[in-house]
C-alpha cells in the first residue's frame, strides 16, 4: 500500500479553471483506495468524495487520512443507493464534471483526463472508460473469460437496443457533466448494481452525447466482485431496464427514471 499522507497533494483542480469533483463508491477499499487516488494526476480535481457503505474494514479512516471527503452510511444500503449519496454531495459544490471512480484500483485513474476533457470542451455529456477494446488485452489483464464474454453478450444487445456502438456496458470508471446530473432522476433509479445500467440508458434517452475512450484491464485479488447470484440478478435487470427502454422510446410505457 502506498504511504499514506495527511492530504491528497494532487488536488486542486484550478490548473483546469473548471470544477472537477471525484466521487467513489467504497465497500471494504482499504487496501486499494490510497493506490487508486495516488495515481490521480496533479492539479486535475479539486476535491474527492468518498462515501463508505458500511465498510467493516478501516477504508473511512483511511481516506480521512488521505483529506478526502468522506460521508458514511450507518448501514449498507446499496451501490445505487451510495452514488446517490455521491451525486447529492458532489452537486452542493456546482461542478463542471464529475467523475465515478471505483477506489478498488481495478480502473487506471491516471487516465482520468480522457474522461474529463471531452466533457469541459463540450464533445460529450458523459464519458466512461471501456475495459473491452479487444479478447486478448480484456484475459491478459486478468477479466475472467465468463465476465468478458458475457460483458460482449450483454453489450451486443444492449447497442442493438439503444442503437450505439459501445465496447463495454459496464465499466465503474465515469464521467458527467453537471447539467446530465441535473436533469437525470436518479434519486428514482435502483439502489442496486443496475444502478449504472439505468443512469447510462437514461442519459441516452434523455439525449444526451455519450463516448467512450480505451482504458487497461487490470483484475488483482483485492479487485471488487459482485458474486454470481448478485451477477446474474444484475443482467435480468438490466434486460428489464431495456425492456422499459424500448417501450418508453415507443411510447408504449412511461417509465419514471426516463423522466426528467
Amino acid at each position: 500500500m502506498p504511504k499514506i499522507t495527511p492530504k491528497a497533494t494532487h488536488l486542486g483542480g484550478s490548473a483546469l479553471g473548471r470544477k472537477v469533483i471525484v466521487v467513489m463508491p467504497a465497500l471494504n477499499a482499504a487496501k486499494t483506495v490510497a493506490k487508486t487516488v495516488a495515481d490521480i494526476p496533479q492539479g486535475v480535481v479539486d476535491k474527492i468524495i468518498l462515501v463508505d457503505d458500511g465498510s467493516t474494514d478501516k477504508t473511512v479512516s483511511i481516506a480521512k487520512k488521505l483529506g478526502l471527503k468522506v460521508f458514511a452510511h450507518s448501514k449498507n444500503l446499496g451501490y445505487g443507493a451510495n452514488q446517490k449519496t455521491c451525486y447529492w454531495e458532489a452537486l452542493k459544490d456546482k461542478p463542471d464534471v464529475v467523475v465515478m471512480l471505483h477506489p478498488d484500483y481495478q480502473y487506471d485513474s491516471a487516465r482520468i483526463m480522457d474522461l474529463i476533457q471531452p466533457i469541459l470542451t463540450g464533445r460529450y455529456d458523459v464519458m466512461f472508460g471501456s475495459r473491452i477494446r479487444t479478447r486478448q488485452e480484456a484475459l491478459a489483464g486478468g477479466m475472467p473469460a465468463v465476465k468478458y464474454y458475457l460483458n460482449r453478450i450483454v453489450g451486443i444487445i444492449e447497442n442493438m437496443v439503444l442503437g450505439v456502438n459501445f465496447s463495454e456496458h459496464f465499466s465503474g470508471f465515469r464521467a458527467y457533466s453537471r447539467q446530465v446530473l441535473n436533469k437525470l432522476s436518479f434519486q428514482r433509479m435502483a439502489d442496486d448494481f443496475v444502478f449504472d445500467q439505468e443512469m447510462m440508458i437514461a442519459a441516452i434517452a434523455a439525449g444526451f452525447s455519450v463516448g467512450e475512450t480505451p482504458i487497461a484491464v487490470r483484475y488483482y485479488q483485492d479487485s471488487s466482485s459482485i458474486g454470481l447470484r448478485k451477477g446474474v440478478k444484475f443482467l435480468l435487470q438490466t434486460f428489464a431496464v431495456l425492456v422499459k427502454y424500448w417501450l418508453h422510446k415507443n411510447k408504449l410505457y412511461h417509465a419514471g427514471i426516463f423522466r426528467s
